[in-house]
């Protein structure tokens, strides 16, 4: 089992889960995750050890998010696109794949990787700039995985962006 697999078990993404994760709504504030996260992690400085509580409430809502939302009506929008990719993505064997997808993911996700060393560190010694730094590099790579995982789902289902998908499509 590769990483990617390894954080679809951990989130306990079925299919039903996939299709409320697809809704906008639920793609976007995933979003809020790392600046929450971040929040949380400092509230330390004004609260001390209860910082745990707020913590403890972005980890449930990272695990709540994918299933907070409805199935969307339809699943034309970027962002759906991107999730049914991403879900295509894990599903399929990689030799279904064009090698250039997996080649992506993998960049991208060391991408975030690499942001998330000065985001944790800053988080860390309580460095701003570092924080938000690392932010946004992870969040850049996240973008650019789910931009690339929407063009994935379009060589996969031969569905053209703009085109209306009624219903998810892996």
């Amino acid at each position: 089992m590769g990483l990617f697999q390894g954080a679809e078990r951990i989130m306990g993404m079925g299919d039903e889960t996939w299709r409320r994760h697809a809704n906008p709504w639920s793609g976007w504030t995933r979003f809020t995750i790392l600046p929450f996260f971040a929040l949380a992690v400092w509230s330390r400085v004004w609260i001390g050890p209860w910082a745990l509580v707020p913590v403890a409430l972005v980890l449930t809502w990272t695990w709540i998010n994918p299933r907070a939302f409805a199935p969307p009506r339809h699943f034309s929008h970027w962002m759906s696109r991107g999730v049914l990719g991403e879900r295509s993505f894990l599903a399929r064997p990689r030799a279904e794949l064009n090698p250039q997808h997996i080649k992506a993911a993998r960049y991208l996700t060391a991408v975030s990787a690499v942001g998330a060393v000065p985001f944790i560190w800053g988080l860390v010694v309580l460095d701003p700039v570092l924080t938000i730094a690392g932010m946004a590099v992870t969040v850049l790579g996240k973008v650019w995985f789910v931009d690339r995982m929407v063009w994935l789902h379009v060589d996969q289902t031969g569905i053209p962006l703009g085109e209306p998908v009624d219903e998810p499509v892996y």
